[in-house]
């Protein structure tokens, strides 16, 4: 029945039965151990985070960037060309977004914000740098710790101006290939996600139910993800308004993967005295992928913050995404929700 809804709350494990575009340029600047493995076809040369079919790719290292979601930063710029975003709840229940670019580099990103302690295990496995424009001391050292390169705004590093069509601290940019020329790291990243040969393929397309779109909440915010048939792929939407990139076109994904995470008390403290929320990366918990206009639960499971994270179905396979972009939320299980609308 047309608009149908279903909470993901409401699965269990159980009952898993299924289981780009160059952005705009701001004015003023000269331009557990895993046990579900998903074996995919390998006709060829991909780019490792997408599983697009590549030749001669050039050799260099994916680039993670903090990139802030309040109202005042939207549009963002860049936002549209990552290979992989991931979307984590910050202080005050609104989300931040940590998003690496590999296949494509977009001469300018932003605004760029602070390190959280989650950060760790999404850039960890990467092995690539984390670009931010600062953060609590505790907070870098955190993800220092886990092996990751900082790139920091407050520490000097090159590549950062400020835009001055907006006020701080919604006005940081970075000039993503001098960022990127700082990295220490020369190889390409490890693939994070196993992809199917076509989207016909992917898993949710296979095994899943039909889907028109997710509704997903937050404590302070209420993204959606629409598929759109003509576009092929999944179109972004805040609070039900199109999230658009800074050039005007919509944010879309080809795979859109929900993962429900425990979010704890860090130790550090934001400006009111209230503990920062911190995402928990490591465990196993459900999932949902959404690929071709259709969607599957899952479970996820990463065992270390150095390791990607391993998405299975109830019958102990693996997840197969449809090659392209992928958007990942980290959607709190105490406070936080999703609905599938059919």
């Amino acid at each position: 029945m047309a608009g149908r809804r279903r909470r993901l709350a409401a699965l269990t494990l159980a009952a898993l039965a299924l289981v780009g575009c160059t952005s705009s340029v701001p004015r003023g600047v000269a331009t557990p151990t895993a046990t579900a493995t998903a074996t995919a076809p390998a006709p060829g040369a991909t780019w490792p985070l997408t599983g697009v079919p590549v030749e001669d790719a050039e050799e260099r290292p994916a680039v993670a960037v903090k990139i802030d979601n309040t109202a005042m930063a939207r549009p963002q710029t860049g936002l549209g060309e990552a290979d992989v975003v991931w979307e984590e709840m910050v202080e005050g229940g609104i989300t931040r977004f940590n998003a690496v670019f590999h296949s494509r580099l977009p001469e300018v990103v932003g605004p760029v914000r602070s390190v959280r302690p989650m950060d760790a295990g999404i850039v960890a496995p990467l092995g690539g740098p984390q670009v931010i424009s600062g953060g609590q001391p505790l907070f870098l050292d955190s993800v220092r710790d886990a092996g990751v390169q900082l790139v920091s705004h407050d520490a000097g590093d090159a590549g950062f101006f400020r835009s001055p069509d907006r006020r701080a601290p919604h006005n940081l940019y970075g000039r993503l290939p001098e960022l990127l020329s700082q990295a220490e790291a020369t190889e390409p990243p490890p693939g994070q996600f196993s992809f199917a040969a076509d989207g016909e393929e992917a898993t949710a397309a296979t095994t899943g139910e039909p889907a028109t779109a997710l509704r997903l909440s937050f404590p302070q915010t209420s993204p959606g993800w629409t598929w759109d048939a003509d576009a092929g792929h999944w179109l972004r939407d805040e609070a039900g308004e199109p999230a658009t990139s800074a050039d005007g076109d919509v944010l879309g994904a080809d795979n859109v993967v929900v993962l429900r995470v425990e979010v704890v008390a860090s130790e550090g403290h934001d400006q009111s005295g209230d503990a920062v929320p911190e995402t928990v990366m490591t465990g196993t918990g459900e999932a949902l992928v959404a690929s071709g206009g259709h969607v599957v639960p899952a479970t996820w499971s990463k065992a270390a913050l150095g390791e990607p994270v391993a998405l299975g179905t109830a019958a102990g396979d693996g997840v197969l995404l449809a090659p392209g972009t992928t958007w990942v939320e980290l959607v709190p299980v105490d406070r936080g929700g999703v609905e599938i609308e059919h």
